[in-house]
Order: structure tokens, then sequence, then C-alpha cells
């Protein structure tokens, strides 16, 4: 069954570069924790055997080189993340990272978790594999986290960071923000500085289409409405100074990025765009492509076609990468061009379109009509 189709890459042309790519690959559905707030469906799939998770790297890799064979002498930069449901609890987990030794000069290599299964052994090993950085999630203070997580979830996530910490493990915290923890993201803020971790960054839950669901008898939190959107970007804008000041949190080096949709709107820097379908695609354990596991839209599946064939031909993925493409709603807007929308995920669980204004938006002109949708 896991024996994917090997297209003749060099004879593809390579019709546009993204100058670099981030694959997110899901190994497994399999999870030991059920979130109130998880956008998966199923926890059954434990994913394809060993050899066709290399072989799902090894399309990746051909692409990779398939750019350099072409017009894109230099090729394009690779970064791979490896994630589940929880990758922890595939067997061969380290194996298959170290694995991508051999290709450090084509892609870097990173880790989404729970962080509750990382004990001394697996951070000792992360220790030597060294990944770019390992990503434990934490939604808020202890009894917030458990009860989106479940009972003890948060103690063994800091557990686990502070082994990977020990071992030299770069380490991020992310924070999933809706209308029932927002407003804890400085006290996240300050559990990730005292753990010394290089960043605590957020972004905002992405509902089901269907507006609500269930997972282990927990009702999904509602997300954010534009004005709680504003109040939570002004409340991170706040703890990301925190490190500008004197004293204690002066001199910690834990960044607090403001890199995401909107976020760019107080936090400064270069305004955001959506990368989905772009310098981002997903593959699922089953091997479907998503431009993004937020943005469930199924493009085609590396066991039919090979993973470059669907990244240049699929027509949702070419029009995601289509610059000239602004909601309607945000074509009054200064920064229409450079932010495109917002964030695309959100638009199509709350509008059934990714290619409508952010929900959460504050300044786009359609944002009053989506704010009763995004319960």
């Amino acid at each position: 069954m896991w024996r994917l189709q090997r297209g003749e890459l060099a004879a593809m042309p390579a019709s546009y570069s993204p100058g670099n790519l981030l694959l997110q690959l899901h190994i497994t559905d399999q999870c030991n924790l059920r979130c109130a707030h998880c956008y998966q469906g199923s926890f059954t799939d434990n994913g394809p055997p060993h050899e066709g998770l290399l072989a799902i790297v090894e399309q990746f890799r051909e692409f990779l080189v398939s750019c350099k064979r072409h017009k894109y002498k230099n090729g394009i930069r690779g970064h791979l993340t490896v994630t589940g449901g929880e990758p922890f609890l595939r067997p061969d987990f380290m194996e298959l990272l170290q694995s991508f030794s051999a290709d450090r000069g084509l892609f870097s290599f990173a880790i989404l978790t729970n962080g509750t299964l990382i004990d001394r052994a697996a951070a000792s090993r992360l220790g030597k594999l060294k990944p770019s950085f390992v990503q434990v999630s934490l939604d808020g203070v202890q009894e917030t986290h458990d009860r989106i997580r479940g009972p003890g979830a948060f103690a063994k996530a800091v557990a686990g960071v502070r082994l990977l910490a020990k071992e030299g493990v770069r380490t991020f915290i992310s924070f999933t923000a809706h209308s029932n923890n927002y407003q804890e993201f400085p006290s996240v803020v300050e559990i990730g500085r005292s753990l010394r971790v290089a960043r605590v960054w957020a972004d905002r839950l992405i509902p089901p289409p269907s507006g609500s669901f269930e997972k282990g008898g927990a009702q999904a939190p509602r997300g954010l409405s534009p004005t709680e959107t504003l109040s939570f970007i002004r409340l991170m804008h706040r703890a990301q100074g925190e490190k500008r000041r004197g004293g204690w949190f002066g001199s910690n080096r834990t960044q607090v990025p403001m890199h995401r949709a909107l976020q760019f709107l107080m936090g400064g820097g270069v305004p955001y765009r959506c990368s989905a379908g772009d310098s981002l695609i997903a593959v699922l354990p089953n091997g479907d492509v998503y431009p993004c596991r937020r943005l469930p839209i199924k493009c085609g599946n590396i066991l039919e076609k090979p993973l470059a064939e669907i990244y240049h031909e699929d027509k949702t993925l070419r029009a995601l990468r289509d610059r000239g493409r602004v909601p309607e709603g945000c074509r009054k807007c200064f920064f229409a061009t450079v932010c495109r929308g917002g964030l695309r995920c959100l638009s199509y669980a709350v509008t059934g379109s990714p290619f409508e204004t952010d929900p959460g938006c504050w300044l786009g002109e359609s944002a009053a009509s989506c704010r009763q949708n995004i319960g």
C-alpha cells in the first residue's frame, strides 16, 4: 500500500519556486490526550510503516533537489516539521529523526508535541540529534491547561520542557488562544521565561466548520471575536515588551514573536501573509496532502501522485499562491496586498472559503457579519 508513486521529477518544470518550503509531516493520528480544541476527527490511524515514512521524506527531498535542477540553480531550503497526533507514540520516532541527519544540508527538522511523553532518555537522544527546535503546547496556567488537555497534562509538559532545557535542546512554547484562555497568555509567557525557553508564540483557535464538537466529553471552546482578538494582541504586545525592561525579565532571552495573522498590526515587523499552499504544505498519515493541517482541503494523495506534481498542479494550491488574490472585504485596507486576508484557515472554518476576510480582523469590512459565526 505504501509504495509511493515515483515521478521523473527531473523532467518536471519547476513552474514556481517558493524560496523555502516547510513540510509538516503527520506521522500518526494516535494521541495520548483528547484536547477540547483538537481539530483532529480520528485517533485510530497509526500512520504508514517506517519505510513509508522514509518514502514520503524521499519525495520531499527529490522535490527540493528538482528545483535546483532547473532555473532555480540555488535550489530552495527545506524544513521538515514532524508531528501527529503525538509523534512520541511511534516506537520508530527516534530512528526516523536519526535518518534526517544525512540530509541536513538540504533540510532542517523540528518536532511539535504535547510534551507529556518526553522522559530523560528521549531528551538525551534529542540533545544528540539537535533538531532546530522542539515545540511544546501550553494553553494556560495549570488549571486551565489541564481542563483543556486532561488532568496532569500541565505538570508532564513542564517536566518535558525542563528535561529538554537540561540537554540544551532549543524549545518553543505554543499557545492556542480562545475565549476561555486568551487573558492567560502573559502568565504562559512568564512560565516560558522561568523555564528559559527560546520562544513563546501564539495563534488563534481554529474551530471546526460545524462550530462545535466534543473530545472526551469536553465542549470545544469558542474562538475569539474581533474585539477579543484586538484585546489578545494587545496582551501579546505588552508581554513582548517585558523583555526590554530591566531586572530579571530584562536578562532573559525568551522571545515573544508577533509574526502570525493580524499580530503585526500592533507588534510591527513584516506584515503577515498566510503561507499555506505556498511555502507550507502538510502530509497526513494516510498520505493526503493539505495546504496546512488547519486548512483541511485535500489537494491530492502521495500514494497516487508525486508530491512535486501535486504542489505544482493542484488548483487550490495554485490559487493560494496567487499573490494578486485579495478578499473583497480587504481591498480598501492599507495592508491588503501584503496581508491578503489574514488567517485563511480561520476564514475557511467560519465561511467555508479561505479567500474571505479574516473573521477576527477589526479592520475588515466583513468582520462584523462573521462575528456571530465564530462562536
